[in-house]
């Protein structure tokens, strides 16, 4: 089996890499190439290259050729200001991805989206794959998820030889990641070592529920997808929900009831000031998006998750605070020392781009 995976080096990508079995030739392409004597890194093939480049499509397509399946991760989620622009990553680098794909003669290719492309959902029922993808308009990301699904639609309507298959998971975590989600989550005011302490309060509106996937479980799907050759979407989401409370609880432990309103201005006027990088758009996608039912994937792929919400979102919180990191760029260490955070707050704008 050979395989080719783009964003090999980001949190769904390496949980991927530890699932592949040893005998599969793998190439990973990655704008930033991890430490290639670290695990999962050593032993795969390595193309250096920003999918968002003109003329990148004649490159992956040689990476592509002779190739049993591409899984197309890369995405840019929440880019610093000095990182590619999300719609040059994101917008070019899908076109590139898809062009390179039907050049080579791909058989199979894997396209990670999101439960972000959904509409907003009701708010206690899960939703299947039929549900309307539409995508939440006050943020960026669920924007350009559901742009994406339109474009995988037309890809697929053009090239039906080529297996199309879509995963669209909730909010992927792991401890390896904690490196990444500091950086996108936190900001110079708020050292990782409060986290998980018993009396932090944390800041929740009421009708908050989370759902989220292990990145080893999505890996396992993903596994199953290429071995099976398997098609069309699939949701991925641990069963269990977590209410305002249960989340406080794991971050901190005492919920500051607040309305959502509140927190989504006190979010808008920190993240302008750069004293933290959640844009309040994410916050919305928090609100509105869509609980998902994973029964198809459970049916077709004989797919089960390993891990559940409040285990996955403890190991985060838990990784956070312990300054965990990964092996790849993505996944390095956060600068949350005395010195980073001051210089951080003396630059007063934003850390991240805009997710409006």
């Amino acid at each position: 089996m050979r395989i080719v995976i783009t964003g090999a080096s980001g949190n769904i990508g390496t949980a991927l890499l530890r699932e592949l079995e040893p005998s599969w030739e793998v190439t990973g392409i990655a704008r930033r190439i991890p430490d290639l004597v670290a695990e999962p890194y050593a032993g795969v093939s390595w193309l250096q290259s920003d999918l968002g480049e003109p003329g990148a499509a004649d490159e992956l397509a040689r990476a592509f050729d002779g190739a049993d399946a591409v899984v197309h991760l890369a995405w840019a989620i929440s880019p610093a200001w000095d990182e590619p622009a999300m719609w040059r990553t994101n917008e070019n680098g899908t076109r590139h991805v898809l062009d390179a794909a039907a050049k080579a003669g791909v058989g199979h290719l894997v396209c990670a989206s999101s439960v972000a492309a959904y509409g907003p959902g009701p708010r206690e029922e899960k939703v299947g794959e039929e549900f309307p993808r539409t995508g939440i308009p006050a943020s960026a990301y669920s924007r350009g998820k559901a742009e994406l699904e339109a474009v995988l639609d037309a890809f697929a309507e053009a090239h039906p030889a080529i297996g199309l298959a879509r995963i669209r998971p909730c909010a992927v975590v792991q401890q390896g990641a904690a490196g990444e989600f500091t950086r996108w989550l936190l900001g110079p005011v708020i050292p990782p070592g409060l986290l998980g302490r018993r009396l932090l309060p944390v800041p929740l509106w009421e009708g908050l529920r989370v759902q989220a996937v292990h990145a080893e479980d999505v890996a396992s799907a993903l596994r199953l997808i290429v071995e099976q050759r398997a098609t069309g979407p699939f949701n991925l989401a641990a069963p269990d929900v977590l209410d305002a409370k249960a989340l406080a609880g794991i971050i901190g432990g005492l919920r500051l009831p607040v309305r959502k309103s509140v927190t989504r201005f006190a979010a808008r006027v920190a993240w302008t000031a750069g004293l933290q990088p959640l844009h309040p758009g994410w916050l919305e996608l928090a609100d509105r998006a869509a609980l998902v039912d994973t029964t198809r994937a459970e049916m077709m792929l004989g797919w089960q998750p390993r891990h559940s919400t409040r285990e996955t979102v403890t190991e985060l919180i838990g990784a956070v605070r312990d300054k965990v990191a990964g092996a790849s760029p993505p996944l390095a260490r956060a600068s949350t020392g005395l010195k980073s955070r001051v210089r951080a707050l003396g630059r007063l704008r934003p850390t991240r781009q805009s997710q409006a």
